[in-house]
């Protein structure tokens, strides 16, 4: 197998692509197709994020960078998210009340 396969059913068509985790350093890592990396866009040093759903299935991601508006640190905006990150279960009730 080449590492990619195209899968078929009854709704939609999805590709379906195979690759063995390797070392990398002391983390895990695994490469990207060169056609997956086109369709995300993405390429070296780019970020990309892995987004969970509630069934066990993973999205994959390309992070886009938003540029900032020049009054605005970008140590200042990761300092509010840390804050935002902590403070999520008191947000989450405010919400539901």
């Amino acid at each position: 197998m080449n590492g990619v396969e195209k899968l078929t059913n009854d709704k939609r068509n999805s590709t379906r692509y195979s690759r063995k985790i390797g070392r990398m350093g002391n983390s895990l890592g695994v490469s990207l197709p060169k056609s997956l990396a086109a369709k995300l866009d993405v390429s070296q040093g780019d970020e990309i994020e892995f987004i969970e759903n509630d069934r066990g299935e993973v999205v994959l991601k390309k992070v886009r960078q938003n540029k900032l508006p020049d009054h605005v640190r970008p140590e200042v905006l990761e300092a509010f998210f840390d804050v935002f990150e902590e403070d999520t279960g008191i947000l989450e009730d405010l919400r539901d009340r």
